[in-house]
């Protein structure tokens, strides 16, 4: 029998190599070629990894920038361009459709309804405007603060911020019998758990003692977000994972601010 690379049936193990192409064909617009999509809820234990790939190209973009002598500004601009557009803004617009669903519906249905709808209301781009705005002020004052500040953050808040996904993934039911996450399936908890682990583990020798406070923020704000989630809709769906990852960006990004 053929044996995967993790040295386990690849239907049965934790971690295999095809997990990273899935994973990033899911979080971001990286041309991969995904062979096999139905390990999607066990490739989850990857997307601390995957996220590591647009916080690169975000952080080579703000050096690159900072070295032809744009200033911290203009270089923290460059960066979140980067980050929005090499995710294909996916995590942005789940931030915008949960902000105009939870805000804009008084029941779990009607909201869930407005969350599906592909308009944007005047809730979603509030959320917009103030998000983007916050990551880039966080951006600036980091690249500010030097570049060996600026980059492990970048990459630290990546891992950290995509390793929440999972956690709602296993820990709260889907709100709805279709979409992106329910098309995932459910997360299994070691792979949840593996994902948390390896955002830990990077995030030390990125952030070294930060990485406490960076990773109880990030816990804080996950926690928050599954609660809303819980309370508003009964579950969570592929909006409100996006929209838990940008509102843990900017709440870790602020917590490393110098």
């Amino acid at each position: 029998m053929k044996k995967a690379a993790f040295g386990m049936k690849n239907d049965q193990e934790l971690m295999h190599w095809q997990d990273l192409p899935l994973a990033l064909s899911l979080l971001t617009r990286v041309p991969v070629k995904v062979r096999d999509a139905s390990r999607a809820s066990r490739a989850a234990w990857a997307y601390p990894l995957v996220g590591l790939i647009p916080a690169g190209l975000a952080a080579i973009g703000g050096l690159v920038a900072i070295w032809i002598g744009w200033g911290a500004p203009v270089s923290a601009l460059v960066s979140l361009s980067i980050l929005v557009i090499s995710t294909g803004a996916m995590h942005e617009d789940g931030l915008s459709d949960t902000a105009d669903g939870l805000w804009g519906g008084w029941t779990a249905e009607r909201r869930l309804e407005i969350m599906k709808d592909s308009r944007i209301g005047a809730y979603g781009v509030i959320a917009l405007v103030l998000s983007l705005a916050a990551r880039w002020v966080a951006l600036s004052a980091l690249f500010a603060a030097g570049p060996q500040i600026a980059v492990p953050a970048l990459l630290a808040v990546a891992l950290l911020s995509r390793a929440a996904m999972p956690v709602l993934m296993t820990s709260l039911p889907h709100a709805r019998s279709s979409g992106m996450s329910h098309g995932v399936g459910t997360v299994p908890e070691n792979a949840a758990t593996m994902a948390v682990l390896i955002a830990i583990v990077l995030g030390i020798f990125l952030l070294g003692g930060q990485i406490i406070i960076a990773g109880l923020c990030a816990a804080l704000v996950t926690w928050g977000m599954r609660r809303l989630a819980m309370a508003k809709i009964g579950g969570q769906t592929g909006d409100i994972l996006g929209a838990t990852q940008q509102v843990v960006e900017i709440a870790v990004l602020l917590c490393l601010l110098p």
